[in-house]
């Protein structure tokens, strides 16, 4: 079954790049016409961004007391953002490749899933800091628009959220259970009209309390210790906004930190929010048009943002296909026949 599963992802992966073939080779031919230079110091950029991902789960992983190696952590990372990019299920397909290497490495899977979480969490409290800064250049610029201002609203709302439940089951785990439990009988009524079965398990959900309570005891003596992965995620978004800072400097546009963050920020934003994988279509548009409100034309800010999309979007997103498929070679290595 496991290895039919990885099959198939690798399947939707592939029809995933040929359905989009038109826009890859669109993106190509548009790096094509900027300078060389600058274009291949952006995939170097974005080369440590992919090490400092897998550098920040191994450091969240030290905080829970687990460890793995850097090498197999960035190639999960890789491949987590592969599946749930062709396989979008609210970040359940990604999680699911930590799980089943965690239970191949005999790793706690409680704590590895509680490292996801954490890695998420993590991620938007580094994002949140960078963001405040873009809003205040557009709120300057006059360029802070409604979508902008509730776009942030929900992130933040989700940060707290997130924050809040993991707080609750660090101090109680009986409380987070009973509040998962109601929140698997709320999914359970809406959904069993349609499938006609309990889509999630009340039981589950407490024991998945019990082993985030589990996981979070190396944080409640020192919460410190969170101070390395924070500084990680802050650097991740400082390497994408080098990224862009690269892309405007392979297509000599003129350059300013203020539209370089704003335009980042909004970007990533949006990535966040919209409901389509990783933002296909909503980051691109999203980024053409605040950097087109700074003066930039916007066939130039159109020709920006598919640029930094190529690297950010599709450079990992071909990366984490063949780390997908190397695990899923170990993986049906593994596998009796």
């Amino acid at each position: 079954m496991r290895r039919f599963l990885f099959a198939l992802l690798i399947l939707l992966g592939i029809v995933f790049f040929i359905t989009r073939f038109s826009e890859v080779q669109l993106i190509w031919e548009t790096l094509r016409k900027g300078d060389w230079r600058f274009i291949l110091l952006a995939f170097i950029v974005q080369s440590i961004w992919v090490m400092n991902l897998g550098a920040t789960y191994q450091s969240i992983y030290h905080c829970l007391g687990t460890h793995d190696r850097l090498r197999r952590l960035v190639t999960m990372a890789l491949a987590s953002n592969f599946a749930n990019i062709v396989a979008p299920s609210v970040g359940m397909s990604g999680m699911a490749v930590f799980i089943a290497q965690a239970r191949k490495s005999g790793l706690p899977v409680g704590k590895v899933t509680l490292a996801g979480i954490l890695f998420v969490l993590v991620d938007y409290a580094a994002f949140l800091c960078v963001l405040a800064l873009g809003l205040i250049v557009l709120f300057r610029r006059d360029d802070l628009d409604p979508p902008e201002i509730i776009a942030s609203i929900l992130l933040f709302l989700l940060a707290i959220t997130m924050a809040t439940l993991i707080t609750i089951g660090a101090r109680s785990p009986v409380t987070l259970g009973n509040i998962l439990a109601h929140l698997a009988r709320l999914v359970n009524r809406l959904l069993f009209p349609f499938i006609r079965r309990n889509y999630l398990s009340e039981q589950r959900a407490h024991e998945f309390a019990e082993e985030v309570s589990s996981g979070l005891e190396a944080l409640r003596s020192d919460h410190r210790t969170l101070i390395v992965p924070l500084m990680l995620g802050l650097f991740n978004k400082l390497l994408l906004i080098l990224t862009l800072a690269m892309v405007f400097f392979a297509f000599k546009v003129p350059i300013s930190i203020g539209t370089v963050i704003a335009g980042f920020s909004v970007g990533y934003l949006f990535m966040i929010v919209s409901p389509t994988p990783a933002g296909i279509g909503f980051v691109e548009g999203a980024l053409t048009l605040v950097l087109s409100s700074f003066y930039i034309p916007i066939s130039v800010a159109a020709v920006l943002a598919l640029a930094y999309r190529g690297f950010t979007f599709w450079y990992p997103l071909f990366l984490g296909f063949i780390a997908f498929r190397a695990l899923s070679k170990t993986e049906s290595d593994s596998l009796p026949i």
